[in-house]
């Protein structure tokens, strides 16, 4: 018979393995919430065409249903001289139209530490970047000044450097070495990060039409995943040169009238516009403990790619069904649980209907 000694205490035994096991539950449960925790929009800014320079102002625009296109200021360059209605037409565009922001050749370029000699050779995207953020997070009540070495990331969508060909344009004898660092697209980010000190992940993305909407998934996914405990996402674009309207008109992109008449009969392209927004977020935990004002939740999000379709500029049904679906999913939300889709809306007669025909798939009883 065995000694008491050797025998095995079966009571204690199992209350261990319980213990471990809810200790084992609740570290993924806890895994779980992070995974899926809402993040909050505590603070935004943002400049629109048509004056929309804050919130307010922005909602009034919406309200009044005012028309914020106008044609190409001169500022800009000479629409006369570009413009004609035939597409075939070598260096011209078909539109004489666009949204634009008011007086981007003004920057204080001293209140961000900037010397004049660098600043000439900045992208008004850039500058336009730093004055939008820093009033976003002031809107946030996030002091800007007290945000060195945190954990904040910087998500930034940009796609066009129009600036740069106007300085190509120039003599190469006037070449500096701030044309790299005030150009370059991944500075738009990085300049933000090195002026507020900030220690978090910083990039910046370009997927075309998506990007905004890319650096919002990207900054939710980094504070799910601890990378940071504030995040700065959004867009900037500037039109500041005419090739690239020039090269739209060339692809038949653009609408003669600069209206954009989405999913009409009468769709005959877009119209290119200017502008820049920033959203601050955070963690909801976060945002209710340090008492933010909370302006709306990011539940779930998604992205892919078209894969294949039947050209390259031509959206796929069903990998926008695909990426629609697995956005609900992720933020464990039914269909009928929505109740408005704001679609991206090109205006053409190729994309809108395949558009659209992923949404009715996704949010009616149609089935693909």
């Amino acid at each position: 018979m065995s000694n008491a000694s050797e025998r095995i205490d079966y009571p204690s035994r199992l209350r261990q393995a319980v213990l471990a096991l809810q200790k084992a539950r609740a570290e993924l449960d806890a895994v779980e919430r992070a995974r899926t925790e809402p993040i909050a929009i505590v603070g935004i800014g943002w400049r629109f065409p048509g004056g929309a320079d804050d919130p307010e102002a922005f909602w009034r625009l919406l309200h009044d249903g005012v028309d914020a296109i106008s044609e190409v200021p001169r500022t800009r360059w000479d629409v006369n001289a570009f413009y004609t209605p035939d597409p075939a037409a070598p260096g011209k565009m078909t539109t004489r139209w666009g949204g634009f922001l008011a007086e981007v050749d003004q920057f204080d370029a001293a209140f961000f530490g900037i010397a004049p000699r660098e600043a000439v050779h900045l992208d008004p995207q850039h500058r336009l970047l730093l004055e939008v953020t820093w009033e976003a997070l002031e809107h946030a009540g996030q002091a800007p000044d007290k945000l060195a070495e945190s954990r904040t990331g910087v998500f930034i969508g940009i796609s066009i450097n129009d600036y740069l060909l106007l300085q190509a344009a120039a003599d190469p004898a006037q070449i500096e070495a701030y044309r790299l660092t005030g150009n370059a697209l991944n500075a738009a980010a990085g300049r933000l990060s090195h002026i507020l000190g900030l220690r978090g992940p910083s990039m910046a993305v370009d997927t075309a039409c998506s990007s905004s909407l890319v650096t919002v998934h990207l900054a939710c996914q980094s504070l799910r995943g601890g990378e940071c405990n504030l995040a700065l996402a959004g867009g900037v674009n500037l039109i500041l040169s005419p090739e690239w309207t020039i090269t739209a008109s060339k692809a038949r992109m653009m609408a003669a009238d600069g209206r954009c008449k989405t999913f009409d009969a009468a769709a005959d392209g877009y119209v290119r516009g200017e502008g820049c927004g920033i959203v601050v977020l955070k963690r909801l935990a976060d945002a209710v403990a340090n008492g933010d004002n909370i302006l709306a939740l990011i539940v779930g999000s998604a992205v892919n790619h078209d894969g294949h379709s039947s050209g390259f500029t031509v959206p796929n049904k069903q990998a926008q069904e695909a990426v629609i679906r697995e956005a609900l999913a992720n933020a464990r939300v039914q269909p009928a649980q929505v109740s408005y889709v704001e679609t991206h809306g090109t205006g053409t007669p190729l994309g809108d209907p395949i558009e659209v025909r992923a949404l009715g798939a996704v949010f009616s009883m149609v089935r693909s």
